[in-house]
């Protein structure tokens, strides 16, 4: 005769061997096995939970009376279902842990709406001052929030409420007491053990103040507890942080993200974290819990953390990192340089083994356990639901992946300033001069005395001295290992003063310290930017949040990818739209970035001063774009959706060889026939200038110059095509269409750009007086030289004779003067192009155009050499004359002088 088991699909029957939990639920509920039976096939879903709910109601009689045992009834189907369906290897972690989570929402929901109505019934709804109905938001923090929830987990719950008021039913209680009522109650329905269980154990001590904290709290006291009070820690749970019921959410996500996501990077999370983990550790060995799969060494907080703390690092800055799932984060790592992609694979199988071993340990008796079984028998069983042969062979695999989290974690957490450094006594000392001078020619400075007597300064200095006790430790243990990172560059003593001018403007900042800190890798990549550039080291002392950049190699290796980060940056915009302030500085971290990553290729070597004009005209362009729709937008009175409106840029932005610090030199136009229209687009290029010029906590994104627009500073502001077009036919002087051969369209409505690229060839193409024309550029040359005479021995780069403005001047002129009979001039092509091009049309020597070339490209090559230490573009003029021979050359025969 057969028993009731043997008509259990075989799927049910094997797992009810190796769970003794799934055991006790089929001999004890009857409706178990068919209900099992009917279902092991799929995954379930919200909907189905529900369903259980509502026919279980049928049976019990429903409201409050139903509301337990339908709920257990109903956790156990589900952690039935998943027991079985894991053990056959039909359902992955990811089914396991989402069925978790919709199961806590399910039952959260349920119970908060039987019992909300009951309260409301007695005391009537809760209302703000205003009359506005009132709701209790249930966030779900842990694994709950990041929808990872293991099969015996306790719920970590926080209960909020929008506004302080009173109910206004007959019987009035205060808001307060309503929330804190449903929210003891909801606790109860869930966390009771009655006969048929409990649905989940509730545990509210993340809440503000924990424990000795009330049960629920309004945005108000949360909001001053975040600032007040909030703990590293804290930061750390609310990264999962996820409101489960409550349509007010987005309020309380803006309450909650500036307490978790610092605005700017911050490294000192590494510190913060690293005591956390110190802290678990030192619980777990003292309990004797080596053997715990989440809490012990290589364990799956370790894990956790890892993920974690780049978040609250950057999360801030990078948004798509407030993300909750662990293998989620960890898959963003690698895109970001963070982790290898090598890390991440072995972290996330390591992750995924730990989690199903953990599910297999509380599938034996549906124990909220971590620890591996000290019975061998239910060692064997665990073995055998892992798919082992043994258990020996189990730990083996386990140990390895073990080693490999803690390896990581490690790399990640371990403190390099641990260990005591050689040079910890010349900083600890620094006061003695005399011994500091000692100890720095020992290290092999040429000008020791000058580095002992700055580091003296800054030890004594009041500013050091006031430093927090945490802060200070860190500048301490960076010193040392600065100087040593200083000394192994050229022009030690130069990278000393600098990188000590960087250490004063962060001195204060603990997460820009915690980085230098952290990554010895930075320091040094630090000390060889600022030997290698004056102009770099300004550029990261006054921006030190480019710090992060020293942190991926692969910025070397990388060629810009523009229409990425345009649509990248675009999204950021439109993701923090209205808030404008923070937009600007979005717009100038991310400039300054970009600028920065190009400036080390520069100094590696791997970019060409045409390659890196390039790429800077182009960042400019980008900018420029996405700042007028922004502009735009803050317009109140506006006449249309998209505005008719262009931005033109001259000058070096115009010839694309724009500079590391470059102004812009740029017009506006529009073509408008709208009677408000000269008004508003006045106002957006107001905007548009302010925009780009202002200074913001993150700097400035540009100087502009706006007096190459027609009548110059006594000119509009702006101007329309047709207005654009008069001036340049019949009243601009040569010298600014000189000017128009180095303009472009750089931004704004494509179709004005093709526009007054049409006015400019048919400006640069009028038929001229070649004779008067090269009187007037000579004319304009002199008048230049005479304005910046150089009286000194040095050769000036850009205005001696033979020199840049030399070159420019004798293709503009070649430009205006023969474009009517060959308009391939009239190419917005660059300089050189343009002299290859007047060579084959045989209006100058070839081999002397080729060579004049060549002379231009060295020029500004000197002159970027110049720029990147701040120095006077004056060179020796030895240096310089091979390439300024084909350029007076070539000036002699254009202009026979």
């Amino acid at each position: 005769m057969s028993s009731p088991t043997d008509a259990l699909p075989r799927p049910v029957q094997s797992a009810r061997r190796l769970s003794r939990y799934l055991a006790r639920m089929l001999d004890s509920q009857p409706w178990l096995g068919s209900a099992l039976a009917a279902s092991v096939t799929q995954p379930i879903g919200e909907a189905d939970m529900q369903r259980f709910i509502a026919a279980r109601e049928t049976v019990l009689g429903g409201g409050e009376a139903a509301l337990r045992p339908a709920l257990r009834q109903l956790r156990i189907w589900v952690l039935c279902h998943l027991i079985v369906r894991d053990l056959a290897l039909e359902a992955p972690l990811a089914e396991v842990t989402e069925t978790m989570t919709v199961l806590a929402e399910v039952a959260l929901r349920h119970a908060h709406d039987v019992l909300r109505a009951a309260l409301v019934e007695r005391y009537g709804q809760p209302l703000s001052p205003t009359g506005w109905e009132q709701e209790l938001l249930v966030v779900g923090m842990g694994k709950l929030g990041g929808r990872e929830l293991n099969v015996s987990s306790d719920i970590d719950l926080i209960f909020i409420y929008p506004e302080d008021g009173d109910t206004g039913g007959r019987k009035v209680i205060s808001n307060y007491e309503f929330f804190e009522r449903l929210g003891k109650q909801l606790i109860q329905a869930l966390n009771e053990v009655t006969e048929h269980g409990q649905v989940f154990r509730v545990d509210m001590r993340l809440r503000p103040n924990g424990d000795s904290g009330p049960l629920v709290c309004c945005f108000d006291m949360l909001e001053n507890y975040f600032v007040t009070q909030g703990r590293e820690w804290e930061r750390y749970a609310w990264i999962k942080g996820r409101v489960l019921l409550g349509e007010r959410w987005t309020e309380l996500r803006d309450i909650a993200r500036p307490f978790v996501f610092r605005k700017y990077l911050d490294f000192g999370a590494i510190n913060a974290m690293r005591e956390l983990h110190a802290q678990i550790r030192r619980e777990v060995a003292r309990r004797d819990r080596a053997n715990n799969v989440k809490l012990g060494p290589g364990g799956i907080r370790e894990i956790e953390f890892i993920a974690q703390v780049f978040q609250l690092i950057r999360g801030g800055r990078d948004i798509t990192l407030q993300v909750r799932p662990t293998l989620k984060v960890l898959s963003l790592l690698p895109e970001r340089g963070i982790l290898s992609e090598e890390a991440v694979r072995e972290l996330s199988a390591a992750y995924v083994f730990l989690r199903r071993l953990e599910h297999r340990l509380q599938y034996l008796d549906d124990a909220q356990t971590h620890d591996l079984p000290a019975r061998e028998a239910d060692q064997e069983l665990v073995a055998e639901a892992m798919g082992f042969a043994s258990y020996d062979a189990l730990l083996e695999t386990l140990d390895a992946h073990r080693t490999v989290v803690s390896r990581h974690f490690d790399a990640v957490f371990g403190d390099p300033s641990e260990e005591d450094h050689s040079l910890d006594a010349a900083w600890n000392n620094a006061e003695d001069t005399e011994a500091t001078t000692a100890a720095l020619g020992e290290l092999g400075y040429r000008r020791p005395q000058a580095g002992a007597e700055r580091l003296a300064a800054i030890h004594a200095s009041p500013r050091y001295r006031q430093l927090a006790n945490n802060i200070k430790s860190r500048f301490d243990a960076l010193m040392p290992r600065l100087i040593e990172a200083a000394v192994a560059t050229p022009e030690a003593d130069e990278t000393l003063a600098r990188m000590l001018d960087l250490m004063e403007a962060i001195g204060r900042r603990g997460a820009y310290l915690a980085l230098l800190q952290q990554y010895p890798q930075a320091l040094r990549r630090v000390a060889d930017l600022m030997s290698a550039s004056r102009w770099g080291a300004a550029f990261l002392t006054r921006h030190p949040i480019l710090l992060d950049e020293m942190l991926d190699a692969r910025n070397l290796d990388n060629a810009p990818d523009w229409p990425a980060f345009r649509a990248s940056l675009g999204a950021e915009l439109e993701a923090l739209e209205p808030d404008m302030e923070r937009q600007m500085d979005l717009m100038r971290e991310r400039h300054h970035a970009q600028v920065f990553r190009l400036l080390t290729q520069d100094i590696a070597g791997l970019l060409t001063v045409e390659k890196l004009a390039d790429h800077l005209s182009e960042l400019a362009d980008i900018t420029l774009d996405l700042t007028l729709p922004l502009c735009w937008r803050r317009i109140k009175i506006r006449h249309r959706d998209d505005p008719r409106f262009a931005v033109i840029s001259y000058g070096k932005l115009g010839g694309k060889e724009l500079g590391y610090a470059s102004d812009l030199d740029i017009v506006f136009l529009y073509d408008d026939d709208a009677p408000e229209a000269p008004e508003t687009y006045n106002r957006l290029a107001q905007r548009t200038n302010t925009w780009l010029s202002s200074q913001t906590a993150a700097g400035q994104l540009f100087d502009t110059d706006l007096r190459l627009r027609p009548n110059g500073e006594s000119g509009l502001l702006v101007s329309s095509l047709e207005a654009f077009r008069e001036y340049q036919m019949k009243s601009a002087w040569v010298w600014e269409h000189q000017a128009l051969t180095r303009a472009r369209f750089s931004a704004g409505d494509r179709a004005i750009g093709e526009a007054f690229e049409r006015i400019r060839c048919e400006v640069l193409c009028m038929k001229r007086n070649v004779d008067s024309l090269r009187a007037e550029v000579l004319a304009m040359r002199h008048k230049m030289r005479d304005a910046h005479g150089n009286k000194g021995e040095l050769f000036d780069l850009k205005h001696d004779a033979g020199g840049l403005i030399d070159v420019e001047f004798l293709i503009q002129y070649l430009v205006l003067g023969h474009s009517h009979d060959h308009p391939r001039l009239t190419g917005n092509l660059g300089n050189i192009a343009l002299l290859r091009i007047a060579g084959e049309l045989g209006l100058i020597p070839a081999d002397l155009a080729a060579a004049c070339a060549d002379s231009y490209r060295e020029l500004r090559r000197l002159q970027h050499r110049q720029r990147l230490n701040e120095r006077p573009s004056r060179i020796d003029p030895d240096e310089a004359e091979a390439a300024r021979t084909p350029v007076r050359a070539l000036w002699r025969e254009v202009f026979g002088e």
